[in-house]
């Protein structure tokens, strides 16, 4: 029985974090949608709490808006010819944002970046969304700067 208890552990965290990059993502969303800064955004979900927003949803969110800049420059040079970030349907933009960033800043392994990332999009984008942001992922994760995940590991301030 005790074999169980350390996979159980890890579906929980695994369920929670996936949790946490939906609620970033609806987050980042709402706020693209409706033309608002991203951290009053979630100020405001965070304030209402319906539901909590996790640690890792505002890591997330104040960690997207913290590189944006450099997380759409990595994006827009891996994009097809002919396509421009804010082409993108939003759902995707908003994944791809989180993706990178997981990727570029986090010590979150890029293939469940990825696959956190093309799952999200699968449930909430268009058909082909899904293909298109793994091929965009892939060609980030090919120019990925500084090689090993251990160099680009960033611990977010945690705030009081």
């Amino acid at each position: 029985m005790s074999d169980a208890e350390p996979s159980d552990r890890v579906r929980s965290h695994l369920s929670t974090r996936a949790k946490a990059r939906k609620r970033a993502l609806d987050i980042l969303f709402e706020s693209d949608l409706r033309g608002t800064e991203p951290l009053v955004t979630l100020a405001v979900r965070t304030d209402l709490a319906d539901p909590p927003v996790r640690e890792y949803t505002a890591e997330l969110v104040h960690g997207v808006i913290r590189h944006q800049g450099e997380i759409d420059r990595r994006i827009s040079a891996c994009m097809s010819s002919g396509w421009t970030l804010e082409r993108m349907p939003r759902v995707d933009r908003a994944a791809s944002r989180i993706a990178v960033f997981e990727i570029d800043r986090t010590g979150v392994p890029d293939a469940v970046a990825v696959a956190e990332a093309v799952a999200l999009v699968s449930d909430l984008s268009t058909d082909e969304s899904p293909a298109y942001l793994n091929g965009l992922l892939g060609a980030v994760l090919a120019t990925k700067p500084g090689g090993s995940e251990a160099d680009t590991i960033e611990r977010p301030a945690r705030s009081a």
